[in-house]
């Protein structure tokens, strides 16, 4: 039932009506009015529900993808999954998390459900400076998370189109790693970096 309230709201986002009632929902689910409520409470929670279940998206995705051996490469795989869910329903996914990203909100897990994907994404750490890399296991999945969230909230305004969001996104998570990953990763990332902003060092 949960599901298929779910999907009732992703059905209304998608056709651009965010501002849609409980009633609404209720009609779209062919359920009774109560039933979104006894599921979930709110129409917050419900935002909350279908956060997390980007997410469960990404995760899946990631779990079957061909992942390299190191940290640095492993997360922009992980970065390219992300985008790739977030602009496989661009509407949907935007009113989401202007939905999750309003004042009055209910807390609800994105943050720790968006640590809990980049930790996936960091695997064991390999190609991690030796001497932080305990730090970078405990400190980085938070930053990604971070720094994923302010890429897509720049796309979400329509201040990032679409076809910059990979870049954007991978630039952002490079700028994160670049001072933990060794001499050997930085190549790659400081390529990403010069990409997005226009400059180089001599």
């Amino acid at each position: 039932m949960r599901e298929r309230v779910l999907d009732a709201a992703e059905r209304l986002l998608g056709r651009g009506a965010a501002a849609f009632s409980m009633r609404d929902l209720a009609e779209e689910a062919g359920v009774s009015f109560a039933t979104p409520f006894n599921q979930f409470g709110s129409k917050a929670a419900i935002m909350l529900a279908l956060s997390a279940r980007r997410i469960d998206a990404m995760s899946q995705r990631l779990a079957t993808a061909a992942l390299p051996d190191d940290a640095g490469g492993r997360v922009l795989v992980a970065v390219d999954v992300a985008v790739e869910v977030m602009l496989g329903a661009p509407d949907v996914n935007r009113a989401v998390m202007a939905a999750i990203g309003s004042p009055g909100a209910e807390p609800g897990g994105v943050s720790s459900n968006s640590s809990a994907y980049w930790t996936e994404a960091l695997g064991a750490g390999a190609g991690l400076a030796a001497g932080t890399r305990l730090v970078a296991i405990a400190a980085l999945p938070d930053q990604l998370a971070v720094a994923f969230r302010g890429v897509l909230s720049f796309w979400t305004a329509g201040e990032i189109p679409a076809a910059e969001l990979t870049r954007r996104a991978r630039a952002a998570a490079a700028a994160v790693l670049l001072g933990f990953v060794e001499r050997d990763g930085r190549r790659e990332l400081l390529a990403l970096l010069e990409a997005a902003s226009g400059a180089s060092d001599p």
